[in-house]
């Protein structure tokens, strides 16, 4: 069965480095942290964690709007939380299928997770259409058309982030 859908993949930076040099335990506390912040945020916009992935997490909307200012809002509360390790994120949405009533297979899907690999820490890139869903308080600016690991033709990305001087939004 087809659906139309978005995704986000987001991943805590340098985290197999920070368990090596802090320790396990040390490693669970910023995991138990992040996972938190995950939640609250997903819940407030009413996005769902897919699937947690390791020291990652996999989102998926029916609501782009709701899916862009869900991982907006998460890079600026990890930021403000100070949780030791930032995050990646990659969005993308389209139509994909909907695989065993809880999985999908798609393009889309593959997307956003290249794009949260091609990320660099505190950056947030998206496709075209998720950019131009943004919410008013955060911005999208255009980083070229890149190619992407798995894609025939380029993509157009964008990188969506807050005003520094912006507020929580909700």
């Amino acid at each position: 069965m087809r659906v139309s859908r978005s995704f986000a993949f987001v991943d805590l930076c340098g985290f197999t480095r920070f368990t090596d040099a802090h320790g396990d335990e040390e490693a669970v506390a910023v995991l138990t942290q992040f996972r938190a912040c995950v939640r609250e945020v997903a819940s407030e916009f009413g996005v769902r964690v897919a699937k947690w992935l390791g020291d990652g997490a996999m989102f998926v909307s029916t609501e782009p709007e709701q899916l862009v200012a869900c991982v907006a809002e998460l890079e600026h509360r990890i930021e403000v939380a100070g949780i030791a390790l930032p995050i990646r994120s990659g969005m993308a949405g389209g139509d994909v299928i909907l695989f065993e009533g809880d999985d999908y297979i798609g393009g889309p899907i593959n997307l956003a997770a290249r794009l949260c690999d091609q990320a660099e820490p505190n950056e947030v890139l998206a496709t075209a259409d998720l950019a131009d869903v943004k919410p008013p308080w955060a911005e999208a600016r255009p980083v070229g058309t890149r190619a992407v690991p798995g894609f025939v033709q380029p993509i157009a990305v964008f990188c969506v982030s807050l005003p520094v001087t912006a507020e929580l939004r909700l």
